[in-house]
């Protein structure tokens, strides 16, 4: 009998690339929303790219093409669906997960940091030569960083030009455009359309919110997720949490108002997003019910003292709220776990959140909550205009390092002073496992400190407590796990009590 002929490695990845491809066209066929901002499609014979769930009418197979991003689907020529909008949708989950430096690359470039400092500044922030960077980015994600901030720049436009009445120029050097003809230019190629024709379309759209006079006057945005969201257990956290002064929530629960002020690059802001109910949880198990949950929003509102903030303020509240997670496969995943399925059948889609500034969680998570509130009070910088109970700006780490109470050789001033330098960054591209072994080697800095602001500042889905006897059929998902135990009130595994 003759043996069967393997394939070479060539064919053999253009064979996975072709059944690759097959499966994300069925869940374009049915129109599956779990995939959307997982994959972009574009169809050649219109030019146009749509998300996964798009409700026009399917194309032929012949005619599609995938791409990992929209900014790779803007490279290769095609144009924003105005019908699904696919600069709509929630972020990859892959990004939030990955360690590496393109995962690394990605969070900092949806956090502005292109735009603010440019690709040399993104590539020094990751450790790597801009061309390692570009490389990197255009293997993986089909588009450099250059083009993926352009891609945002242009989205970041479109909500200014539908929902205030800025000037169209004014609206360009917001968005982090260098001129008003790159503006003009990037919006035709992504839209089809100049800017005052997106403007009159947002006009007459049913989806398009209420235009408000000024970014002063509050931006309406819809922070969309996928899947199941639930919000309650989000929002008992953050009223929880909340230390007066800068945050506070209100309203009875199931329909309460997260607000806070925000420290931006260019300027501060007041932020409002509303608890959405997400209905009662279905019956069976959670992995059955895919289908039946194709995501949401949660509705906010934005008070900037400078638009070009719109795109890092949006980003991190997305950050806090976890918007950006794939349920689907946290929920698979946990749901296998004897301990947990019950808990995950439960609560469908229960986020892990994160934090909306990252070297605030850092000092909130060393000081508590009690003394925070202080901190706050003492060296807390007051808005020029109050937002009821909202008076102050979370103090900057330099404040605090100068502050004679928090001692020269505390915990605190150790932690408040490496941030202030530079020394320690917490930023969206950060390290993770570098910045742990720079906590741990602050002097009196506790393992338990250390992996709260591992979860919440550096938004890790797979933080186990120290020392904890956790099952490893958890990982990549302990964060979410722990998270799942914690809203039933059960016990946590060997954890530590601090602060």
């Amino acid at each position: 009998m003759s043996e069967i002929r393997q394939p070479h490695p060539r064919e053999r990845r253009r064979l996975e690339g072709v059944i690759y491809e097959d499966s994300r066209y069925q869940a374009v066929c049915s129109r599956d929303a779990r995939f959307d901002g997982e994959f972009f499609f574009a169809v050649e014979t219109t030019g146009i790219y749509c998300r996964p769930s798009c409700p026009a009418v399917t194309p032929k197979r012949r005619n599609v093409r995938f791409y990992p991003t929209a900014a790779a689907a803007q490279s290769a020529g095609f144009r924003a669906c105005r019908r699904c909008r696919p600069d709509a949708v929630p972020g990859s989950a892959e990004w939030n997960v990955r360690a590496d430096v393109v995962g690394r690359a990605m969070r900092l470039i949806k956090d502005g940091v292109v735009d603010r400092e440019g690709v040399g500044g993104l590539a020094l922030r990751l450790g790597y030569s801009a061309r390692q960077v570009q490389r990197q980015l255009t293997a993986e994600v089909g588009a450099g960083p250059v083009a993926l901030a352009r891609a945002q720049r242009a989205h970041t436009a479109r909500v200014l030009l539908q929902t205030t009445a800025l000037p169209v120029t004014e609206i360009a050097f917001s968005a982090g455009f260098a001129s008003v003809r790159q503006f003009n230019d990037t919006v035709r190629a992504v839209y089809a359309a100049t800017p005052s024709e997106l403007r009159a379309a947002g006009s007459h759209d049913g989806r398009a919110v209420r235009r408000v006079a000024a970014p002063s006057a509050g931006i309406p945005l819809r922070l969309a997720h996928r899947g199941p969201y639930q919000s309650t257990a989000v929002f008992d956290l953050l009223a929880h949490e909340a230390i007066p002064g800068i945050e506070e929530v209100d309203g009875p629960r199931g329909r309460r108002t997260y607000r806070r002020t925000l420290r931006l690059p260019y300027g501060t802001a007041v932020v409002a997003v509303d608890e959405r109910h997400g209905g009662p949880a279905p019956r069976g198990p959670a992995r059955s019910h895919r289908a039946a949950h194709p995501g949401g929003w949660l509705d906010a509102r934005l008070r900037l003292t400078d638009p070009r903030d719109l795109t890092t303020a949006v980003q991190r509240l997305r950050r806090l709220f976890d918007l950006d997670a794939d349920p689907y496969a946290v929920d698979e995943r946990l749901g296998a776990d004897p301990r947990l399925a019950p808990l995950v059948a439960a609560r469908p889609g229960l986020r892990s959140p994160g934090a909306a500034d990252p070297e605030e969680f850092a000092v909130r998570a060393l000081a508590g909550r009690g003394r925070a509130g202080e901190l706050v009070q003492r060296y807390g910088k007051a808005l020029d205009s109050p937002c009821g109970t909202l008076t102050h700006l979370f103090p900057e780490p330099a404040a605090l390092a100068a502050a004679e109470e928090t001692g020269p050789h505390t915990t605190l001033a150790a932690l408040t002073c490496a941030l202030a330098d530079g020394t320690l960054r917490l930023d969206a591209g950060a390290d993770r496992d570098a910045v742990q072994h720079m906590l741990l080697a602050l002097p009196g800095m506790d393992p338990c400190t250390v992996a709260a602001i591992r979860t919440r500042a550096l938004g890790d889905p797979d933080v186990a407590p120290p020392g904890a006897d956790v099952p490893d059929t958890w990982r990549p998902w302990r964060s979410y796990a722990l998270q799942h135990l914690r809203t039933a009130g059960e016990p946590i595994p060997e954890e530590q009590e601090h602060h």
